[in-house]
């Protein structure tokens, strides 16, 4: 990329469909994570559309098989756009129910040999509780990946988390909000929280 790190990015769906919100409804989860998956499908589409207009090379690989819509992704072929120099967009989690895109991107990021893992946000960091209903909410600087767990706070879920620990890829959660978001974080600037090894 243009600031002079290869980036991959790992799309959501929940703007178009929330899998937790129609299985509550009463929707088979197999199907409502699928319905979610073709979702981030059409995030990761829209953003490389977007992406192309800013004159930036991107490429589109989907976890589920959808020849004639974007590539497959296969972690060679990922690799070998980043040594393009484009940006990968990760699209459809793993391609499997019952895994969220937080493990989506774990996984990712331990298979494409990521220094690290950002996960943008609403807040500038990892709290003790919300800190949208508590201002008295205490914000962490950095923690440990046993921290997280064991004081269950909500970074992403415990899958992400373990997968982080074990491939020793850093989270950096940073506010999307932040005047230089992804950008201040990549120099190092800004409000965000690590997790890793250890906590401060």
């Amino acid at each position: 990329s243009r600031a002079g790190a290869g980036v991959v990015i790992v799309v959501g769906g929940g703007n178009i469909f929330r899998g937790i919100a129609m299985t509550a409804r009463g929707m088979d989860r197999p199907v409502a994570d699928h319905v979610g998956m073709l979702a981030t499908v059409m995030n990761g589409l829209a953003l490389q559309a977007g992406l192309r207009r800013a004159g930036v090379g991107s490429r589109v690989l989907s976890a589920l098989a959808m020849p004639g819509v974007c590539e497959h992704y296969v972690r060679g072929r990922a690799l070998s756009h980043l040594d393009k120099g484009r940006i990968v967009i990760c699209v459809a989690g793993t391609g499997n129910p019952f895994f969220t895109t937080d493990t989506a991107a774990a996984l990712r990021a331990g298979e494409l040999d990521c220094d690290a893992l950002l996960k943008g946000t609403q807040v500038d960091g990892v709290y003790d509780c919300d800190p949208k209903t508590n201002p008295q909410a205490r914000r962490y600087d950095r923690l440990g990946y046993a921290q997280v767990l064991s004081q269950d706070l909500k970074v992403m879920d415990a899958a992400a988390i373990v997968l982080a620990r074990d491939n020793a890829i850093p989270i950096l959660v940073f506010s999307l909000r932040a005047p230089d978001g992804l950008i201040g974080v990549l120099k190092g600037e800004g409000k965000f929280t690590v997790v890793g090894e250890t906590a401060a």
